[in-house]
């Protein structure tokens, strides 16, 4: 009885979550600070899923923070999506074989 009265929870929550703004918020958002707010809200999230995961998928932690400033360091040069990842994982392979 207890595990559904956690899903029970979790949906209520989840869904009031996705449903309030959509019933709340019926006028366009006018407020230049919010909107560029939310604006940034999905490339941010992106980025606190992602940096995590670079470091820690390697057996070092030094080999992925490299693969990160090589990837940083190649997407600003305007390295395409292929030679930004190819760059990274040839780096964290050159370190993983230095390491060990």
């Amino acid at each position: 009885m207890r595990n559904w009265t956690y899903i029970l929870i979790a949906f209520a929550v989840i869904y009031a979550v996705r449903v309030l703004p959509l019933t709340l918020i019926r006028k366009p958002i006018r407020s230049r600070f919010l909107r560029s707010f939310l604006h940034y809200v999905p490339y941010v999230t992106l980025a606190v899923m992602t940096f995590p995961a670079i470091v820690q998928a390697t057996d070092s932690p030094l080999a992925g923070v490299a693969a990160l400033a090589v990837g940083m360091a190649a997407a600003f040069f305007n390295g395409s999506l292929i030679t930004v990842a190819a760059a990274c994982c040839a780096v964290v392979f050159i370190l993983e074989m230095i390491i060990k």
